[in-house]
């Protein structure tokens, strides 16, 4: 079983909202990883979206997304969420979920940083 599973992803119009699901394997310690969310466009780097550290779930946005994506976790669940609204034709991309024991604040935004990845969720923003 693959320790990150995402769901949500689809195709939306603009101006759509999706949520994100991103589920640890039963048996993962969800709560004392740190969290974040990626995604990729074709022909493109894998592009920070946003981290929730497992200490005071501190939260930590990409600019490009500021006001329209919200990052969050319920330890309780497992599960880590990102709930995008205002959904634009720049966002399309595949959506993947990472984690790592321990980040740190000046390098939580790159993908070395982070050590289980999830396979991803495609979402579509398209008219």
């Amino acid at each position: 079983q693959a320790p990150l599973e995402e769901s949500g992803g689809g195709l939306v119009q603009p101006g759509a909202s999706l949520r994100l699901s991103c589920a640890a394997a039963s048996g993962v310690s969800f709560s004392t990883y740190d969290m974040a969310w990626f995604r990729q466009a074709p022909g493109k780097e894998r592009e920070f979206v946003a981290a929730n550290r497992k200490r005071n779930s501190a939260t930590y946005l990409a600019d490009s997304i500021k006001g329209r994506f919200t990052v969050s976790r319920d330890n309780a669940k497992n599960t880590q969420y990102l709930q995008l609204t205002n959904l634009k034709p720049e966002d399309t991309a595949t959506y993947f979920c990472a984690a790592s024991r321990t980040t740190i604040t000046s390098t939580l935004r790159r993908p070395e940083s982070y050590t289980y990845w999830g396979q991803g969720t495609q979402v579509t923003v398209s008219s």
